[in-house]
């Protein structure tokens, strides 16, 4: 295993887990009824991803994506999860911006329904993510520091 990760991966890989947890603060604030508390709680889940993003964006724009170092046997596989895992980020992110939305502006039955739906995303979101982070920089030295098409599809 490799303990020297690199800090703006791990520092965001920190703040997305963060998210998760606040987010599953916020549902069970929400089963209790505590409905002020629920806010909060998502705002701050809200302000972690937005933290995440922030951080993860410009590392890619300024210094680039870091491909797949594990084993080539394994890379088909790595990538396959990795796309999965990217369709999962795109999907909550914008559920997520939804739901907020409909949660701000009082549109109480719609996001109802969409909340569950957005927290089990962005749950599977941050799971997946935490194993990207992981199979790139702990149990195997990340490759290349790239751009983000040869970083995914090597090269």
């Amino acid at each position: 295993m490799n303990f020297a990760v690199p800090i703006l991966p791990t520092i965001s890989t920190t703040f997305i887990l963060l998210s998760a947890i606040t987010v599953a603060i916020g549902w069970a604030q929400i089963r209790k009824r505590n409905i002020e508390a629920h806010k909060r709680t998502m705002i701050a889940a809200a302000v972690f991803a937005l933290i995440f993003f922030l951080i993860y964006a410009s590392r890619t724009i300024f210094i680039g994506n870091t491909s797949f170092g594990g084993p080539e046997s394994i890379k088909i596989y790595y990538t396959v999860f990795l796309i999965f895992h990217i369709t999962l980020a795109t999907t909550g992110a914008i559920f997520g911006i939804v739901t907020l939305l409909t949660g701000f502006s009082n549109k109480l039955a719609k996001h109802r329904k969409l909340g569950p739906v957005t927290s089990v995303i962005w749950f599977f979101t941050a799971i997946t993510g935490v194993a990207v982070y992981l199979l790139l920089y702990v149990f195997y030295k990340g490759g290349d520091t790239t751009s983000v098409i040869k970083a995914i599809i090597g090269g």
